[in-house]
């Protein structure tokens, strides 16, 4: 009899019950809390293989001091299964079960220091990179240490900056939602460096203050809605992770994996997701479609897998976006069908193996889910932190993965003053990310170690900071809240807001734009 796997909102260990297929419900109750646990319907098991993008990205990480470029949707074809599966949705486990063991290196005190990435400013390679993440970090992945590679939009301040320097957004509002071909997307690439802080979202909208206004306009919309997901995830916390207003649509009669191999729209933007690790905002919307509204999944599990591998992965953008595509935070559905892959990417449907056969033919339904008892997203204050410095005499700079840039308001107060980042083993061991996004950060992190004192730790943070004098930058995430409590950081500085938050709505984005 085969055995099923559940879980519930509150993200308990997964619960395994047996059931005949025909008998299989579509959730059970969490022993652990008590709330329904929805059924779990795990993704393809795609590999990473020698395809198109694969090569094209490669290519062009090897310049240093240029941002990686793709050249082209990896091709299903090109695809193979290979030893070491780049997700799971269920259980997290290193390939085959295996337990990678960590065996700490470069140790000064016994504890759990690491030596300072590779710097590619300093000359060394991604490749370097990757390496060092493999021996550090690799038992922490998805993928396992074997199984690591550079994703196809490089870390550093570096890169950030040669892009801000090379950002265009002519023909922006024209073609920020075509898929192919890639030499036509619109889409600007910056959203990794935004996310860590690389770039802040005021530098970002005064670089295109001189671009044509209807591009211009769209792309501060953008920009708006990123900082609107930021106050939404102040004001919410982890309650983002849940459904906000109804519950998701349960469509019956889908039989096959949420996003299918066989789909060519579906195999291809999944596989740019997994080699590349960036989507254009309208595959995102495709794959959040596809997985929920139309497949009829648990949207957390397809957010919680695409999080897994965006380099621009956060929170409050990720779960807003899912949130607001399925219609569990926006009370309407985005449908998903052959329509849009045919005006965005025709080239997927010409060649697809299901093209006479498409089971994405027409409109999935439109129903919305029942209404839920989410939090409250009406007129209330949203928590902002500390308008200026509180506090003096920190010794060390607490960088956070959410604020890395050089413009990083604690790290610009003192240029020569040491930092120290932190590794949260617990966190990686649950989110079990893939390897790139470590490579994107370690290489941000070698960086920032060529121009200042850097000490860089993997343990559990407030165990790792207890006892330091240490600045820090406010950030809007519930757990810089949780470790700041612990550790007490004598120095705290202010978030770089693109808008500060006020006593406002976030129940729509409209809603809180008239506030901002």
């Amino acid at each position: 009899m085969p055995t099923y796997s559940f879980r519930c909102a509150q993200r308990c260990d997964p619960v395994e019950q047996s059931f005949s297929m025909a008998d299989v419900p579509s959730e059970v109750t969490c022993p652990e809390c008590g709330e329904a646990a929805g059924r779990k319907i795990s993704s393809p098991a795609l590999g990473r293989g020698s395809s198109a993008a694969m090569k094209a990205h490669d290519a062009s990480r090897a310049t240093a001091d240029t941002p990686a470029v793709v050249s082209s949707l990896p091709p299903a074809a090109d695809r193979h299964r290979g030893p070491h599966p780049t997700h799971c949705i269920a259980d997290c486990r290193a390939p085959d079960d295996r337990r990678f063991p960590f065996v700490p290196t470069g140790k000064s005190d016994g504890m759990s220091e690491l030596p300072t990435p590779p710097s590619i400013a300093d000359g060394s390679t991604t490749e370097d990179v990757v390496d060092w993440v493999a021996e550090h970090l690799g038992d922490l992945t998805r993928e396992g240490p074997d199984g690591i590679s550079a994703g196809g939009i490089r870390g550093g301040q570096s890169a950030a900056d040669t892009a801000l320097a090379g950002l265009d957004i002519t023909g922006y509002a024209r073609d920020r939602s075509t898929v192919l071909p890639v030499d036509r997307r619109g889409a600007s690439r910056m959203s990794p460096y935004i996310r860590h802080g690389l770039l802040t979202l005021r530098e970002v909208w005064d670089a295109v203050s001189d671009a044509p206004p209807r591009d211009r306009s769209r792309y501060r919309d953008e920009l708006m809605w990123q900082e609107y997901a930021r106050h939404l995830y102040a004001r919410t916390g982890s309650d983002l992770g849940r459904s906000l207003r109804r519950e998701q649509p349960r469509p019956q009669g889908w039989t096959a994996q949420p996003w299918p191999e066989e789909m060519n729209c579906m195999s291809s933007v999944v596989g740019e997701l997994h080699e590349v690790g960036w989507l254009v905002n309208q595959t995102r919307m495709w794959l959040a479609s596809q997985w929920a509204v139309r497949a009829g999944a648990t949207w957390r599990d397809g957010e919680d897998e695409m999080f897994a591998h965006l380099l621009d992965g956060s929170r409050a953008a990720n779960r807003l976006g899912w949130q607001w595509t399925v219609g569990t935070g926006s009370g309407k559905v985005y449908g998903f069908s052959r329509w849009q892959v045919n005006k965005r990417a025709p080239f997927l449907c010409r060649n697809c193996a299901l093209k006479d056969a498409c089971p994405i033919e027409n409109w999935p339904d439109d129903d919305l889910g029942p209404a839920v008892d989410g939090p409250d997203l009406n007129k209330a204050p949203i928590p902002a932190g500390p308008a200026h410095m509180e506090g003096t005499g920190a010794e060390q700079v607490w960088i956070t993965a959410e604020s890395l840039g050089t413009a990083d308001p604690a790290l610009a107060a003192e240029t020569d003053r040491p930092a120290v980042f932190v590794f949260d083993e617990p966190l990686l061991r649950k989110l079990r990310l893939s390897g790139k996004r470590l490579v994107f950060l370690a290489e941000t992190l070698g960086e920032i170690a060529s121009t200042r004192p850097l000490e860089v730790r993997r343990g559990r943070v407030a165990d790792e900071l207890s006892g330091r004098a240490l600045a820090t930058t406010w950030a809007p995430v519930p757990g810089f809240s949780r470790i700041a409590d612990a550790i007490a950081p004598v120095e705290l500085h202010p978030w770089p807001w693109l808008v500060r938050p006020t006593t406002s709505s976030v129940r729509s984005f409209s809603a809180w734009r008239r506030s901002h």
